[in-house]
């Protein structure tokens, strides 16, 4: 029983620490005004027929704040390149010179911003409902093995364990919003 548990609660605290970083990984993608190669994880391009990220079929870099530089590694896949960009629907424009595409991040306004601002704001939510749910698997998988013998006082143990690992995780998601939201609406 005691292992079960054990198990039970590391898999809890690993799948807490999953949802931070996913809203983490989630956050990078939203533009801040500033061009970051980042902007473009999770863009497939079409690579000889299979789908493909992009940065295995270019180097990204940032020319400066306001302008990317894709540099395919076949200058033959540049179409494709291109096409993914505008498909992925990023509100920018990619430039193809035939030797590499540029794109210029254009400055946010303010209603954009304010967009931005919901959407961290929504994803955050989603990290903070994963980590609840995560707690409640927990709790429910204690209370059965109390119900089953387990003793009662050192169920309530790791039932304060689990509320611990969700009060410090939600506070860390809180933290990372705030954060992020603050970068959206820094001018």
């Amino acid at each position: 029983m005691e292992d079960l548990l054990s198990d039970q609660l590391e898999e809890t605290k690993m799948l807490m620490e999953e949802g931070v970083d996913h809203l983490e990984r989630e956050l990078v993608k939203v533009r801040t005004g500033k061009a970051s190669p980042a902007m473009l994880h999770g863009i497939m391009v079409s690579y000889y027929g299979a789908p493909t990220p992009i940065n295995q079929t270019a180097n990204i870099s940032a020319a400066d704040s306001r302008t990317l530089t894709i540099q395919p590694f076949d200058k033959s896949n540049l179409p494709n390149i291109e096409k993914a960009i505008f498909e992925a629907n990023l509100g920018v424009t990619p430039q193809n010179d035939g030797q590499l595409i540029r794109i210029n991040i254009p400055p946010l306004t303010e209603e954009r911003r304010r967009q931005l601002a919901k959407v961290v704001k929504s994803e955050g939510e989603e990290a903070k409902i994963s980590i609840r749910n995560a707690r409640r698997d927990a709790m429910d998988s204690i209370r059965k093995e109390v119900k089953n013998g387990y003793p009662e006082d050192a169920g309530k143990r790791m039932e304060e364990k689990v509320q611990g690992w969700t009060d410090s995780f939600i506070k860390k998601i809180e933290e990372i919003v705030e954060n992020k939201e603050r970068e959206v609406m820094t001018l």
